[in-house]
């Protein structure tokens, strides 16, 4: 049985991980991330810059979290009541 919020906190917890596992890597190797970011939004990106702080890195990992924990409980209620 899936619970709702247990699959939430664990959306949330996983969305966390994978924002600071990004970060890192931009911070560590900017330009191979920027060329990866590119290449999976099909668009030629090369001129332009990271623009990353301790602000942004902060509310991202915020919001993104918060999104994340909101769409897996949604998620699990469906899938409960399918």
């Amino acid at each position: 049985m899936i619970y709702p919020k247990k699959f939430a906190v664990a959306s949330a917890a996983t969305a966390a991980f994978l924002w600071i596992a990004c970060s890192a890597l931009v911070a560590i190797l900017p330009e191979a991330m920027w060329q990866m970011t590119g290449y999976m939004l099909h668009i030629e990106i090369s001129q332009m810059n990271w623009a990353m702080n301790w602000t942004g890195f902060c509310i991202g990992l915020v919001s993104w979290s918060v999104v994340a924990g909101i769409a897996g409980g949604v998620l699990a209620a469906i899938y409960i009541r399918l």
